[in-house]
């Protein structure tokens, strides 16, 4: 199947702007062309790495950090791989990998000019200020990573030599995002028109069925640029990577709207119906379970999935919901829904929303285990607490992070971030991503 990253590292081995700083000699290892990486992380898109093709050969013996210098980074590690992917990481190979400081301020692409926060994210009481359907696209945009790199002359253990050279990217990879596949879907139904991303997985057998996960990014990640939602943090990113694919391989669904989907007075557009005709169509398309569906989103997304359950209560197997909240006086059609429900203790929405929504369902009837876990906590930590959670064998969980605990160190907890910081966390719990695979309708 033809990717668009298959495109992309196409293009790396055309070249890309080069000069040699030492003279030529046979036995000189020439660089050939530079690849600037990507990845993505809670956050957003980093500009992360850059990949070095060699007319040869490198061993890893003969290779060190100091040797090579990019404009304005750090460079943290350097080794050989077999390919433009840190993946490809072995004793020796024909690419370079030259790694870069995710915390150097240069490595954040996102571009954001100063604005006012959405109304979704005011403490309760708060006038909304977007109203579903309105096409308030985000002033976000994303800066091209590139770099120049300086390589040292090595002489290398076998004879040959490392010749110096100081070397432009001219192509980017971006990691996991590269392998989601851009489309269209125009529904008949609706009316409605519909960009969206599918990650097909690796290796797809038509003969076996497949789960699909279906990510809805936020308000503020409203785009006519059809990777924003995949280019803004993990929501769908962390299903498609290769260590989970590896263990729960499935199909994952990204939508890109260019309109806002759902607001704070219990409103939706019409891309509710328009995204559930695209999972059906896409169950048809390929061999995906019906009854292996499931959705996920953050604020905005969170709330579609909300109202996706309230009017289709029987559609999802399981839903994760982030950051979100909806009229706890509508819930009580997903009494039965298997929900997991992240909050922040510092999102003056979702927290107290979220608090009334799980209410509202204990009082239909409904068991909700409740837990408040720390942000800050690593992944084993996070397996722990969910271990419990889960011994209690709750059709819904819902955790709140403890006040101050999702919002990085030095960054203000004021306005949105309490609620932005949540979904940055959110998705890399693993445990979560297991769980929801666990049940079929």
């Amino acid at each position: 199947m033809s990717t668009r990253r298959n495109f992309i590292l196409g293009l790396a081995s055309v070249g890309s702007l080069l000069t040699i700083t030492s003279p030529s000699f046979a036995n000189d290892l020439r660089v050939q062309s530079a690849t600037a990486m990507t990845r993505v992380y809670g956050d957003g898109l980093r500009f992360v790495a850059v990949a070095i093709a060699y007319s040869g050969i490198v061993s890893a013996s003969d290779l060190s950090a100091k040797d090579f210098v990019v404009d304005g980074r750090t460079v943290t590690d350097v080794y050989p791989a077999t390919s433009a992917d840190p993946a490809s990481r072995a004793d020796s190979g024909t690419v370079v990998i030259v790694e870069l400081s995710d915390a150097d301020a240069s490595a954040v692409l996102a571009v954001t000019p100063e604005r006012s926060e959405p109304a979704s994210t005011a403490p309760q009481g708060g006038k909304p200020q977007w109203k579903a359907g309105d096409h308030n696209i985000s002033d976000t945009t994303w800066a091209t990573p590139q770099a120049s790199v300086r390589v040292a002359k090595v002489a290398a253990a076998n004879g040959d030599t490392l010749a110096a050279a100081t070397i432009e990217t001219g192509a980017v990879t971006n990691l996991i995002l590269d392998e989601f596949e851009q489309r269209v879907w125009n529904d008949t139904q609706t009316g409605k028109t519909l960009p969206y991303n599918l990650f097909v997985p690796k290796d797809y057998d038509p003969s076996r069925s497949y789960p699909l996960v279906n990510f809805m990014h936020d308000a503020g990640a409203t785009s006519t640029d059809p990777l924003f939602t995949l280019k803004q943090g993990l929501g769908a990113i962390s299903w498609a990577s290769p260590e989970d694919q590896a263990k729960r391989p499935c199909f994952v669904l990204a939508p890109q709207y260019a309109e806002i989907i759902a607001d704070d007075d219990n409103n939706t557009s019409a891309m509710l119906d328009t995204t559930i005709n695209l999972i059906k169509a896409l169950a048809k398309e390929f061999r995906i379970d019906t009854g292996r569906l499931y959705t996920t989103g953050q604020s905005g997304g969170g709330m579609l999935s909300i109202a996706m359950n309230i009017k289709y209560p029987d559609f999802f197997a399981a839903s994760f919901l982030v950051a979100c909240q909806w009229g706890p006086e509508l819930v009580a059609p997903m009494v039965g829904n298997r929900l997991f429900i992240v909050t922040s203790q510092d999102d003056p929405g979702a927290f107290p929303g979220q608090n009334a929504v799980t209410e509202a369902l204990e009082d239909a009837g409904a068991v909700v285990s409740r837990a408040i876990w720390d942000g800050t906590w690593s992944a084993e930590q996070f397996r722990f607490a969910f271990d419990d959670i889960d011994a209690e064998g709750s059709r819904i969980n819902y955790v709140s992070f403890a006040k101050g605990t999702v919002i990085p160190e030095g960054e203000s907890t004021a306005g949105a971030s309490g609620h932005r910081n949540t979904w940055r966390v959110a998705y890399s719990i693993e445990p979560i991503r297991e769980w929801i695979f666990r049940v079929k309708v």
